[in-house]
């Protein structure tokens, strides 16, 4: 019989903890230094407290984590330093724009954390994760009403559904470009307004981070993310406004012109990649999978081409100005 007692025998890393481990790394040194100039240049009180306690979280999960590489004979990441951020920086960005910065930094550890947790098993690295979870749960809970108390949260289009059950009776259900097609559904319109609001805030980080990066390529490469983020809107706002679905935009992602970048080219460099990267290329697989009408799923798939190209370029960059740091490798076992 089975004695929660008797604790499993000590073994080493699994690929996939060292590889988690190293992504929450990464991760939090990049949180940390976007957080510590939030925190100094925020204004509004409650928005400040947000920033703080995510500012606190960053530090410890930094220290947890330097604690399980040295324990596993395993070296610290880079990562980001002080270099990577300038805190007496002017203001960029509105108390709000932080607000939704925030937010989306606690949508991508909802959805990196989970997938992490499931496939580890070693106790401290859990429960890592697990901290982390329940850290991001109760934050966004946080950053949500305030949301709802400033008047600034992007609500999901509302409609009235059918209350009858019914079930498809033949194969037009799935037609979308030659005329006749049904309605949206509820799961399609729940995925496109979702993704149309990440663009829109995606949108203004690139028109921001073009503004700020100091190399030329930089500059450019983050103007054509801005380009095809508006050819993501104006691709999937047409399916919603031919159903006259509206959807909410904010009038807030407010930004200033300044001369000094409060953030390295590389940081912003690596933000684009995994934050808006990683976690738009789940939305669209989500959104593709549960469509159903064949031009909605057309359209995804060509988005998804194109992230692709554009993402393979931004890896490049990386690698082009040595910013990329290498995941752990496994020894070389060839005879």
């Amino acid at each position: 019989m089975y004695n929660p007692k008797n604790k499993p025998p000590s073994i080493g890393l699994t690929a996939t903890e060292v590889s988690s481990l190293w992504s929450s790394y990464l991760k939090s040194s990049m949180e940390l230094r976007i957080l510590e100039y939030f925190y100094v240049s925020s204004e509004n009180h409650e928005i400040k407290q947000v920033t703080e306690k995510m500012l606190n979280h960053s530090k410890k999960n930094i220290n947890e984590l330097k604690e399980i590489f040295i324990k596993e004979n395993l070296s610290v990441p880079l990562g980001f330093t002080d270099e990577d951020v300038r805190v007496e920086a002017p203001k960029v960005f509105s108390d709000t724009f932080i607000l939704y910065f925030c937010f989306d930094l606690t949508n991508l550890s909802l959805n990196t954390y989970p997938m992490a947790i499931s496939d580890c098993t070693k106790n401290d690295v859990r429960d890592h994760f697990q901290v982390n979870i329940e850290f991001a749960l109760t934050i966004q809970n946080e950053i949500v009403n305030l949301m709802l108390l400033l008047g600034v949260y992007l609500r999901p289009p509302q409609v009235q559904i059918d209350s009858n059950v019914e079930f498809a009776d033949n194969l037009f259900y799935l037609n979308g470009f030659f005329g006749g097609s049904r309605p949206v559904n509820a799961p399609e319109i729940a995925n496109l307004s979702r993704i149309i609001h990440r663009a829109q805030f995606s949108k203004m980080i690139f028109v921001t981070f073009s503004q700020l990066a100091k190399e030329k390529e930089l500059k450019k490469h983050f103007s054509k993310g801005r380009d095809g983020i508006q050819k993501v809107l104006d691709s999937l706002q047409e399916v919603l406004e031919k159903e006259n679905i509206p959807i909410s935009a904010s009038g807030d992602y407010k930004i200033s012109n300044v001369e000094m970048s409060p953030f390295s080219d590389k940081l912003m460099l690596f933000f684009i990649n995994t934050c808006l990267g990683i976690f738009c290329f789940a939305m669209i697989s989500q959104a593709t999978t549960s469509s159903l009408r064949t031009d909605i799923v057309s359209k995804l798939e060509e988005i998804a081409e194109d992230m692709k190209k554009y993402y393979g370029k931004s890896l490049l960059l990386a690698i082009k100005e040595k910013w990329f740091e290498q995941p752990p490798q496994a020894v070389d076992r060839k005879v």
